[in-house]
C-alpha cells in the first residue's frame, strides 16, 4: 500500500499489518511498514486507528522468521540495505539487534514504540 512494490521477491523483509476490517496489508520492509502505520489516511482510504490493527508482523533478521511487530526491536542506520534501500532492522530481542549493531553499525536500537516518523529512513 505504501509504494505498490510486489512483495514476493523479498520474503527476508516481509512485514505485514492485518486490519479488523479487511484483507492484510504487505511491506516490502519495516520502513513502508511504519510510513503506512504513521499516517495510515495517506494509503488507505479508510480511517485506521490503533483499534483496528489486530495483527503487526515482521521477519526477524536472523533467523527469517516472523516476529511479533509490537515486541520487535529495530536497528536503524546498518550498513545492511533492504529491497528499497535503507532499512530498519527487525530482531525478536534486543540482545540481537545490539549484535548486528556491534557487526553492521547503526545509530540505535529501537522498540517498536520508540520508532517515530524521523527514525524511518528515506
Amino acid at each position: 500500500p505504501v509504494c505498490g512494490m510486489f512483495v514476493a521477491g523479498y520474503p527476508t523483509w516481509l512485514a505485514t499489518v492485518v486490519l479488523e476490517e479487511g484483507a492484510p496489508l504487505f511491506f516490502d520492509g519495516p520502513k513502508d511498514m511504519f510510513r503506512f502505520l504513521h499516517d495510515p489516511g495517506r494509503y488507505v482510504s479508510d480511517e485506521v486507528d490503533d483499534d483496528d490493527i489486530v495483527k503487526i508482523r515482521v521477519t526477524d533478521y536472523y533467523t527469517t522468521r516472523s516476529i511479533d511487530g509490537r515486541t520487535a526491536f529495530f536497528v536503524r542506520g546498518s550498513d545492511v540495505t533492504g529491497p528499497m534501500g535503507a532499512e530498519l532492522v527487525p530482531f525478536a530481542s534486543r540482545e540481537e539487534a545490539e549484535t548486528f549493531r556491534a557487526d553492521h553499525g547503526g545509530d540505535a536500537v529501537l522498540a517498536f514504540d520508540e520508532v517515530g516518523p524521523e527514525d524511518v529512513p528515506r
